[in-house]
């Protein structure tokens, strides 16, 4: 792993393109849903950190997201951080990013996430260890082959002009991560994911992360605009609150992020726990009827496939 100095300006550079992300894609995010609007939270803790969470819900399209920037600083690595790379316990760290999920209130809309983060590790008398991570994916209750080949093809553009083996890599990355192991399912049709990440150095890594997260609401926003005005039963709405379930426990269990703000003791609950849907179901060993639009969702999406 390639560790270069971290200097201040540097460091700040990130955190001004990380706000500047989280502005445009809720702008974006409130001109397409034309009724509600975030709430602004900026917070700041003693214990080392300060953010600024946005939140809309009860919108003409979206029940519930959040939008969060976060910078949190500590002393000490979590176990969570260091259990697999011993070169970083007793570093104290930087860590800062945006982290979004978005629940649309339409069940023919998809669920999407994305999260952009960077990270530093110091040492007295030692280099810091860096490196970029982050990535989007989307979870769809009712799967669309036009939708997921947008969203990967936004994904892989992209990617295009920092080399063309970032797109597969990251896509097989993605749907190694967002695999939920105890029930032998991907949560949704994934997208992008990459951590660790500052082999071309810093110059090349920050630009290909900008290049990614300006990606984001293009990748997006045709969808939600596409399907917002599908008509919908109470019979699609549980199944959407029963496939949240699945989101819930991908988050509480595997989720890097969620256990990374848990266990540091800098991260705000509220923060963390903004990605959890508003309604969620939990219903006992129950399957979809063989033939309808919910075995389609399994059968056709819930799968390792490639989409461009």
């Amino acid at each position: 792993m390639a560790s270069n100095p971290m200097e201040a300006v540097t460091i700040s550079a990130v955190r001004d393109y990380l706000l500047e992300l989280q502005d445009a894609i809720c702008n974006r995010l409130e001109a397409i849903d034309g009724r509600a609007r975030f709430i602004t939270d900026a917070w700041e803790r003693d214990a080392g950190g300060s953010g600024r969470s946005r939140v809309i819900s009860q919108g003409a399209v979206f029940e519930k997201g959040g939008v969060n920037f976060s910078h949190v600083f500590g002393s000490r690595l979590p176990p969570s951080a260091s259990a697999t790379r011993p070169e970083l316990a007793g570093r104290s760290f930087q860590a800062m990013g945006v982290s979004l999920v978005i629940h649309p209130d339409n069940p023919f809309v998809p669920t999407s996430h994305a999260n952009f983060r960077f990270f530093v590790a110091e040492k007295d008398g030692e280099q810091p260890v860096w490196w970029f991570g982050g990535g989007y994916d989307l979870t769809p209750y009712y799967g669309f082959d036009e939708d997921c080949r947008h969203w990967h093809q936004t994904a892989k553009n992209a990617c295009a002009p920092f080399g063309d083996h970032l797109y597969p890599r990251f896509k097989k990355e993605c749907d190694e991560y967002f695999f939920i192991k105890h029930r032998g399912e991907p949560r949704g049709v994934g997208g992008l994911f990459f951590d660790d990440f500052n082999e071309p150095g810093f110059v090349d890594s920050f630009e290909m992360v900008k290049a990614l997260g300006n990606s984001y609401i293009e990748a997006y926003a045709p969808i939600v605009e596409r399907r917002r005005a599908t008509p919908y039963s109470e019979h699609h709405k549980h199944f959407q609150a029963y496939r949240r379930g699945r989101y819930v426990e991908f988050n509480l269990v595997y989720d890097r992020g969620t256990l990374f703000g848990l266990q540091s003791g800098v991260g705000r609950i509220e923060s963390i726990l903004m990605s959890l849907p508003p309604v969620v179901r939990w219903d006992y060993n129950w399957v979809p009827e063989h033939g309808t639009e919910e075995a389609r969702l399994y059968s056709d999406y819930l799968r390792f496939r490639d989409w461009v």
